[in-house]
């Protein structure tokens, strides 16, 4: 998915009007979401966690969109065509539809709810992603994670892995990057990263051991939660900062509550991110942008279709975004 905003300034450091319940005791911090549009007269509307002045980054997540459900005889379905990315790896996990994804390191493959998909980026790569006539309705997120400095410029690389489904405590949870509740994902990671989709039933309340070194994201999808002492609703993420070696959820409702759980020990670096590239310097943009727009091979074999055009620069120097001081 591409960060398709048409004022790229917003994506300097604009942010939601967020929720500040939040309190020492409950060590929850709750990020509300923005909605954006992603482009075309039809644009698929999507909502924006991460990044925001609140947070940048959870480990080394540093985007977080999430959209539908999304009927697609009325919204179009996802239609992104070949975009590129430097400096990070997209991850896609569908709750439901089915998406083709096509890139220049020559892979053809589809995404359906239960599977994911890996992109690393690195020095470049280019890709297009579209909802197929067999996906009625579209819905589920688009994940992005940067790469540390010694891997950025990492050959491109595409992994696609269906995890198992683990059942605990009233709970469905597929890991599909990490470690959690016994299951473990073989998916290659430049950091330590934890990403599942947890499936809580109807007032059950779930205990998960988890990393104390990680810093922890909770993003519901439907249902309310109660994480620890403070409870989350549809859209909303919930971050722990490092120090937690449990995490209690709690579904409050008389259905099933669907999440996705996000961590990471804390990224030591800062970043420099516009549009779909990640860097260190104005510079790193500023030629990223350049390559792209000259159709250099950086970001290989150009695919067939639309070409999605980067937009301006900014007037002003592109400046590295940074988290709050952990806690």
């Amino acid at each position: 998915m591409s960060s398709t905003e048409a004022d790229a300034a917003a994506l300097l450091g604009s942010a939601p009007v967020e929720d500040d319940r939040s309190t020492g005791a409950s060590r929850v911090d709750v990020l509300s979401a923005r909605e954006v549009p992603l482009g075309g007269p039809r644009a698929l509307r999507v909502r924006r966690t991460l990044p925001q002045r609140k947070r940048t980054l959870i480990g080394a997540w540093c985007f977080a969109d999430h959209f539908g459900p999304h009927g697609v005889a009325a919204s179009g379905g996802m239609n992104m065509p070949q975009h590129p990315h430097t400096g990070l790896q997209t991850v896609s996990w569908l709750f439901s539809g089915e998406i083709e994804h096509r890139d220049t390191l020559g892979t053809h493959a589809l995404i359906r709810p239960g599977q994911m998909n890996l992109m690393t980026g690195g020095y470049g790569i280019a890709h297009s992603e579209v909802s197929t006539p067999n996906a009625a309705v579209v819905h589920g997120v688009q994940l992005w994670v940067a790469l540390p400095g010694e891997h950025r410029d990492a050959d491109r690389d595409f992994q696609h892995y269906v995890p198992e489904l683990a059942r605990v405590d009233g709970a469905g949870i597929r890991v599909f990057l990490g470690s959690l509740a016994g299951s473990t994902s073989p998916v290659r990671t430049f950091t330590p990263l934890l990403g599942a989709e947890i499936v809580i039933e109807p007032h059950a309340i779930l205990t998960l051991a988890v990393d104390a070194a990680f810093e922890h994201g909770l993003l519901v999808d439907s249902g309310d939660i109660r994480l620890l002492d403070t409870v989350l609703r549809p859209a909303e993420l919930g971050y722990v900062a490092r120090g937690a070696d449990t995490l209690t959820l709690v579904n409050e409702t008389d259905a099933p509550a669907r999440t996705i759980l996000l961590g990471g020990p804390p990224f030591g670096e800062e970043i420099v991110m516009w549009w779909n590239f990640i860097g260190r310097s104005h510079e790193d943009i500023v030629k990223a942008r350049e390559d792209w727009e000259a159709s250099s091979d950086r970001f290989g074999e150009e695919l067939p279709g639309r070409r999605l055009p980067a937009p301006a620069l900014p007037n002003a120097v592109i400046t590295p975004r940074r988290n709050p001081p952990t806690r």
